[in-house]
């Protein structure tokens, strides 16, 4: 039986718009796919409403190892060239490209942080 968290990312709406509209702790699936199959007013308007600007629900992965989380993308999260576990040391991260530096983001998700790469700009000046 689907969680609430779990039928709000099937109907990609924020886990407090399926609280305030009444989808229980615990779904059926076959309550969820009537739901998602013929969306009361309520979805229907969030779904018109909606920018497209910015996912509700993005799936982050490890480059390291592969694991998975689903979580609401945050305003402040940049453009990661990767993220990864936790846990993880810098030594297992992908090698950084010559001429670039490396930024770190950390409290991405619940076990994440994130990795910009960006082309330095101290390379970029010549001395006459």
């Amino acid at each position: 039986m689907p969680t609430r968290y779990e039928a709000a990312i099937h109907l990609d709406i924020p886990l407090e718009m399926a609280k305030r509209h009444g989808i229980p702790s615990q779904i059926s699936k076959v309550d969820l796919e009537k739901i998602a199959a013929d969306p009361p007013a309520w979805l229907l308007q969030s779904r018109a409403n909606r920018t497209g600007k910015k996912p509700v629900w993005q799936t982050l992965t490890c480059t390291v190892c592969g694991a998975e989380e689903i979580a609401r993308p945050k305003k402040w999260w940049p453009s990661f060239s990767f993220l990864a576990c936790d846990h993880h040391d810098a030594s297992e991260l992908p090698k950084l490209a010559a001429g670039e530096e490396r930024a770190f983001v950390y409290g991405v998700g619940t076990s994440f942080f994130g990795v910009v790469d960006s082309t330095s700009h101290a390379s970029d000046s010549s001395h006459a």
